[in-house]
């Protein structure tokens, strides 16, 4: 089993927490698509004997391209690649890049999941966020999808936001939950470097929402969403009816994915590789055939670094035979002070994240990993 992940680094404005590579000049496009395709074809072989369960639009803001062109990428993938019948094919979109028309063109294309990036229902913190849609188009865009026939829709939500109290955060939710969507990913905003939030963070014309708020705000979207009928699947996941996203879930149990496009991360379970974060260097390299990656062999401190990072965020929490023997005693010792304080929860050699544990994943994690000596 593995997932073929493809970033498209175009965006019509910048948002101002968003730190994922992208670009407002969309004048290399088509150039920039002819290349991944190239990637594609070149890259075949990493995955010949896998069978592909997921493919993944991501950016970016991958509503930005035409059916025509997610169709040319689609092709190209089941081409060249062993792509599943019953395959999970995600796209992401932007509210106001949705028309009733073009929803018809993308599901023909075989996309059969939606993420639309809501963030919030509030004005004032889409314009907070420099966000292009308006509250009333984030409503319409989810419609409009369930209206096209997607009934495996995802929404994205931030909290944290400066100024966002309990109140405005609860009616986000509450307006979250009338949509009857499948799926939320919900996550507290990160004040990343190089962005514009960051650096108004910096020079104090933001201001953090206190710790204290922000636990609140993630007690009620657990509880509320519970009530709801989503399950937590992981920190920041929410979903009805078991419908996870199968390529994230994929990540968290360790499959392999390939990732195409600049910025697109790679692994192969041994190995771990990244496309140069630009789009004329990625477009040169492919064209030239030149190094346009970087890649790094994982050790097993790596590899069981990975493992718990990723895997105690989940429902299906750490398994001591998935850990290697020598690294056992560290798990065990940094572990079980958890479950005496009731944090970690263990069944069957199974340890997962208790309702309080979620609250401290951070710090379990940080006293978990080994660091190579």
């Amino acid at each position: 089993m593995a997932g073929i992940y493809i970033h498209i680094p175009f965006c019509k404005k910048k948002c101002h927490y968003c730190d994922f590579y992208k670009s407002t000049n969309l004048g290399p496009k088509v150039q920039l698509l002819y290349a991944m395709m190239q990637e594609l074809e070149q890259r075949a072989d990493e995955l010949s004997g896998d069978s592909i369960q997921t493919i993944y639009f991501g950016g970016g803001t991958p509503s930005v391209l035409s059916s025509g062109e997610i169709s040319m990428l689609l092709a190209q993938i089941s081409r060249l690649y062993n792509v599943q019948t019953v395959a999970e094919i995600t796209m992401e979109c932007n509210p106001d890049d949705i028309n009733p028309e073009y929803l018809g063109q993308i599901r023909e294309t075989g996309v059969n999941r939606l993420s639309i990036g809501i963030q919030s229902f509030s004005a004032a913190d889409l314009h907070l966020m420099n966000r292009r849609h308006s509250p009333q188009q984030a409503v319409d865009a989810v419609k409009m999808a369930q209206n096209a026939g997607f009934d495996n829709i995802s929404m994205d939500l931030i909290y944290g936001l400066p100024g966002q109290d309990l109140q405005a955060w609860e009616e986000n939710i509450r307006k979250a939950i009338d949509l009857d969507v499948q799926h939320i990913s919900a996550y507290h905003l990160t004040y990343h470097g190089g962005t514009i939030f960051y650096e108004k963070l910096q020079t104090g014309t933001l201001r953090e929402l206190p710790d204290e708020l922000s636990l609140q705000q993630f007690k009620m979207l657990k509880e509320e969403l519970a009530k709801a009928g989503f399950e937590q699947y992981e920190i920041s996941n929410f979903a009805r009816n078991q419908l996870y996203s199968k390529h994230n879930t994929g990540y968290w149990f360790q499959q392999k994915y390939l990732g195409i496009g600049p910025s697109a991360h790679s692994f192969d379970l041994e190995t771990r590789r990244w496309n140069v974060s630009d789009n004329l260097k990625y477009i040169d390299g492919i064209e030239k055939g030149t190094n346009y990656f970087e890649s790094e062999q994982l050790s097993r401190f790596d590899r069981y670094n990975d493992y718990v990072i990723t895997r105690l965020r989940t429902i299906w929490g750490i398994s001591e035979k998935d850990i290697d023997d020598e690294f056992v005693p560290h798990f065990r010792k940094n572990i079980d002070k958890y479950c005496r304080t009731g944090h970690i929860l263990q069944k069957n050699q199974v340890w997962v994240l208790s309702e309080d544990g979620l609250f401290i994943s951070d710090k379990i994690m940080e006293d978990l990993i080994l660091l190579q000596s």
